[in-house]
């Protein structure tokens, strides 16, 4: 008698599990997800805000939402580890606080992103009112590394100030924050000075993140094989790594177009080397004959802000285009805009599908370069300079789903489809 209670109660259980109700359940598309070498047609099971299944053929029956994906990708939320979002009304402070930053959740959800990292816009000083109006308020997972100078970006005099360059202080606040501070930066510094990159390696080593670095300019150029080799470590940052400006030393010869020796070094030791598109620090100069020798991007971003969005960079979805467009494949440009990113910022919990974490998910489109009118069947990308290339594919966004919940559909590709609206405050 007891065997025959257990077998019907195991007989019961499987009968639940399998009827199990999910909140939304993605059919058909191709599943990308880079860290758990998933490369193919699955389904997607999500239910209180996490994954709780990736697999074929997953029921549906019950679910309160079911997205029909096929013929589309399905990629964990994008994540841009460089942008600038600290908006605000103080016209003379550029991107603290100022005109020149953008709100994240204009920007983000449309593109497949579900998470960006403010690449230095505040600083110790004012990092508590960064996060009290952007960081708390938005939908958008918001993540931020802070500016070695005190006052964040604030333009001018400012960011030339070695006095408000406090390693100590930038480690005390991004310790006291560890949920949303994910590293350090400099940008900005003009002048032939290791300091400010010092400073910001020394904050980085207190409060054990990595370092992004943007050199801003000097004449003449600071070494890379000094700052790859001698100053930054594993896993530090090396943004708007594919510029070419007269102020700043690029890692391609443009004598001989071949990536320098010690570059390939650097990144074989562990230092990262990230897009930061921008507006004037991204050049095809650069990017295609590395991407061409085989030195790719470890992350893909956007250095978005209200001159770059605008101009050649537009967001996230037309840079990782332009990157297919030069030959690295989709699942290449997924890894470096997912997993890479969620590795380099140190939260392995985030960019990708794995089963019980946070439900962030991207639904792409790759549109074919098919054109009646213009008989070219050719996407165009250009970079700031004018020079253009040719692409056949571009990567569009249908849905975006943020912590289990469908923020963005495009063409309402959910059944049924619902419309939420955030409460007004």
């Amino acid at each position: 008698m007891q065997k025959l209670f257990t077998f019907l109660f195991f007989i019961l259980l499987a009968g639940f599990v399998k009827a199990q109700p999910y909140s939304v359940v993605i059919k058909g598309g191709h599943v990308i997800d880079p860290k758990n070498n998933i490369n193919g047609i699955m389904d997607v099971a999500i239910n209180e805000g996490k994954i709780v299944q990736v697999a074929k053929n997953i029921d549906a029956k019950g679910a309160t939402q079911v997205v029909d994906a096929k013929g589309l990708y399905v990629t964990p939320g994008l994540i841009d580890i460089h942008t600038h979002v600290f908006f605000g009304t103080n016209l003379d402070q550029t991107y603290s606080n100022g005109p020149n930053a953008l709100p994240p959740d204009a920007f983000t959800f449309r593109n497949g992103v579900t998470t960006i990292v403010d690449a230095g816009c505040s600083g110790w000083r004012d990092f508590e009112t960064f996060k009290k109006q952007t960081i708390d308020l938005s939908q958008t997972r918001v993540l931020a590394l802070l500016n070695i100078v005190g006052s964040g970006m604030r333009g001018g005099t400012f960011e030339q100030n070695l006095n408000d360059m406090d390693a100590q202080k930038t480690a005390e606040m991004a310790k006291k924050y560890p949920e949303q501070v994910v590293g350090v930066k400099l940008a900005h510094f003009n002048g032939y000075d290791w300091t400010p990159t010092d400073r910001a390696v020394e904050a980085g080593k207190l409060a054990n993140v990595p370092v992004m670095i943007d050199f801003g300019g000097s004449t003449p150029t600071l070494s890379l094989e000094d700052l790859f080799l001698k100053r930054l470590r594993p896993g530090d940052i090396f943004t708007h790594c594919f510029g070419q400006l007269k102020t700043r030393e690029a890692i391609v010869d443009v004598n001989t177009n071949k990536v320098k020796p010690f570059v390939w070094e650097a990144q074989k030791q562990g230092r990262l080397f990230d897009v930061g598109y921008g507006g004037i620090s991204f050049a095809f100069s650069q990017a295609i004959p590395a991407i061409k020798s085989g030195f790719l991007p470890n992350t893909i971003s956007t250095d978005i802000h209200t001159g770059s969005m605008n101009n050649a960079m537009k967001d996230m979805l037309n840079v990782m285009s332009k990157f297919m467009a030069m030959g690295m494949d989709l699942p290449a440009v997924i890894k470096a805009s997912t997993w890479n990113p969620a590795q380099a910022i140190k939260r392995p919990e985030l960019g990708s599908l794995s089963v019980g974490s946070e439900a962030d998910v991207a639904i792409l489109s790759l549109h074919e370069g098919k054109f009646e009118v213009r008989d070219t069947g050719m996407f165009g990308f250009f970079d700031y300079t004018g020079y253009k290339i040719e692409g056949k594919q571009k990567l569009g966004c249908e849905m975006t789903i943020r912590k289990g919940k469908i923020v963005y559909d495009l063409n309402g590709i959910a059944n049924p489809v619902i419309v939420t609206q955030r409460p007004r405050s």
